[in-house]
């Protein structure tokens, strides 16, 4: 029998947070010297440092909250209707967005790289499917949907076994749920991540693999279990100290060895990122699990938003990126004016459009709207 559809505020809350904040640091892209799809004529220090921050738990975090949103899924599906929901809701709006929206991102960056043919020219190239970036095709930032789908199909009879056991976690102290599984995630840091640096290109990309099949495992074990919730809500305090102390040092050692990290090791390193990592997530899911329990008017517009906002955003941020890069203003200008414009074009285009029309809705990840009898 099926359970009665459950609502978890602070989960929904903590994923519009989470995916608010990939526009800043996809903002954040077009202005440091890492390796991206449009680059400004200026690049700026000051804002890589605070990117470097992010990067270490922006995505983790969405893959806890997406194990969350499987667990609460399967309470009221069936396996079959769950594989149903999966390719409509995450297959359709990728190869969509494929199609439709990175397309113009491709073409927008061969434009930039001095490339001068107009657009029908460039998807027919596009439609020749030799991947990118000796190509043109790419899923560029969907690359997530590919994983999410990837590991909901390929985990659902581990999952449907977890639900079906109790998990009692008794003897789960503070320090274990802290330690443990940074430990865990260390050790496949240490093991794959110089044999297979993340990729996003699913094939190979073991090191990416395993962290994020491990957290969204983690994700789903954690709302399995009110203890388990109940301890990260306690030591969340704790949490944030110990991610405190872990990116002091790791900054702190950064900051003051021109080789990188020579003095702790790449072992070592490696232990120390993935504790931080897990530590921020727990100190953020923590405070959320205190103090995000409110729901409000707007709570349900803005989660059915987050999914085609996803989607869209990095197009917009990309041919901003395209128009702007070679204008004089200063740097924290441009980088407001494309945070804010991706913000209102979006938001414009979803509400006003998107959300309005059933062919539109169902590609880019939403529910058709119900006919009026």
């Amino acid at each position: 029998m099926m359970q009665t559809k459950i609502r978890r505020y602070e989960f929904d809350w903590l994923r519009v947070l989470a995916f608010t904040l990939l526009v800043f640091f996809h903002t954040g892209m077009l202005f440091v010297s890492w390796e991206w799809h449009i680059k400004n004529n200026e690049i700026s220090d000051g804002i890589e440092w605070p990117m470097i921050f992010l990067s270490q738990w922006r995505m983790p975090l969405i893959f806890l909250i997406s194990g969350v949103g499987v667990y609460y899924a399967l309470d009221f599906r069936s396996p079959r209707v769950f594989l149903q929901d999966r390719f409509r809701r995450i297959l359709l709006p990728l190869l969509a967005g494929i199609f439709l929206v990175v397309a113009p991102q491709v073409y927008f960056e061969r434009m930039a790289q001095g490339a001068e043919d107009h657009y029908f020219s460039f998807f027919m190239t596009f439609l020749e499917f030799e991947p990118y970036p000796d190509g043109n095709f790419s899923w560029h930032h969907l690359w997530f949907l590919t994983y999410i789908l990837v590991y909901s199909v390929l985990l659902l009879p581990l999952l449907f076994v977890i639900k079906r056991r109790t998990f009692r976690f008794e003897r789960t102290r503070g320090w274990m749920l802290l330690l443990l599984p940074g430990l865990w995630l260390g050790m496949g840091e240490s093991l794959l991540k110089p044999l297979f640096p993340i990729s996003g290109a699913f094939y190979n990309d073991w090191a990416a693999h395993y962290l994020y099949v491990s957290i969204f495992i983690f994700g789903f074990l954690i709302v399995s279990s009110a203890r388990l919730q109940e301890k990260i809500r306690q030591t969340c305090r704790y949490s944030l100290a110990l991610a405190l102390i872990a990116v002091v040092l790791l900054y702190g050692l950064f900051w003051f060895s021109s080789t990188g990290w020579e003095y702790l090791g790449s072992t070592t390193y490696y232990y120390l990122v993935s504790i931080n990592r897990w530590c921020w997530m727990m100190a953020i899911l923590g405070f959320s699990l205190r103090y995000l329990k409110a729901n409000t008017p707007y709570l349900r517009m803005l989660n059915e938003l987050v999914y085609p906002f996803y989607i869209l955003h990095q197009t917009v941020i990309v041919v901003l990126g395209y128009y702007i890069r070679d204008l004089s203003w200063p740097i924290l200008t441009k980088f407001c004016f494309v945070a804010i414009f991706t913000f209102v074009s979006c938001f414009v285009l979803i509400r006003f459009v998107i959300m309005k029309v059933n062919f539109l809705r169902i590609p880019f990840g939403m529910k058709a709207l119900k006919k009026e009898r």
